[in-house]
């Protein structure tokens, strides 16, 4: 059984859509739901009222509505989507293909929303199995059992998150590439420019790496590039 988590803060401008994606491609025995952490726009409303499932967590902060949506969760894989992402629609048959294949985790290789010569260059890069070239956009599936064993998201992570988990994952385990696209918003690129978001992500990657703390990294990236996950 797959359980699909979706951590939000508000999304309301995409989450309807991607939630309609994901439930054309659902069999009726897999799950679907949206953890939120304290929108104040419709995101809450439009989720419930269109019939979806929408759990608040305890917790503002995407490891913490990730893992409290693992925790709700009854599949024995687990697959994280951003609200900005749509993966390809057969993601439940790529990933069970790659479950069959040995794989006990792995992500999509992605592609801009918008045709872009500079965008396309770094959607090109998440082809390659380097984990500067990762990053929960890709989306991610993990089994249960490897979730649990390595404790999941790091819940005092506001950055980076994504990359604690897999750098832990691809110590222990082989990690797929799943040689398909999802596509993902370029809002972020839309808002602070190419340069200036490529800029931030470099320091704040060579920070993580340096061992700075996450109150530093976060004070960076947020004097850097506008972004709504520190609103």
């Amino acid at each position: 059984m797959l359980s699909i988590i979706v951590p939000t803060y508000n999304e309301e401008k995409t989450i309807l859509d991607l939630l309609i994606h994901l439930k054309n491609s659902l069999t009726t025995t897999d799950q679907l739901f949206v953890v939120d952490g304290g929108s104040s726009d419709q995101t809450v409303n439009l989720v419930k009222e269109n019939g979806f499932t929408c759990l608040e967590s305890p917790r503002k902060g995407r490891a913490a509505q990730m893992n409290y949506g693992a925790q709700q969760a009854q599949g024995d894989i687990l697959y994280f989507v951003h609200a900005d992402t749509i993966p390809p629609s057969s993601f439940p048959a790529d990933i069970d293909g790659a479950i069959s294949e040995g794989y006990k985790s792995g992500c999509y290789r992605y592609q801009f929303d918008i045709d872009h010569p500079l965008l396309n260059i770094n959607a090109h890069c998440t082809r390659y199995d380097r984990l500067m070239c990762r990053g929960g956009d890709q989306t991610l599936f993990i089994t249960r059992s490897l979730f649990d064993e390595l404790g999941g998201f790091r819940e005092d992570y506001m950055i980076m998150e994504d990359y604690d988990l897999i750098e832990k994952i691809q110590s222990c385990s082989p990690f797929k590439i799943i040689p398909k696209n999802a596509t993902v918003s370029a809002r972020k690129y839309d808002v602070n420019g190419y340069f200036q978001v490529n800029i931030a992500n470099l320091i704040v990657f060579m920070m993580y790496f340096a061992g700075a703390s996450q109150q530093t990294m976060v004070h960076a990236y947020k004097n850097l590039i506008v972004h709504p996950k520190f609103d």
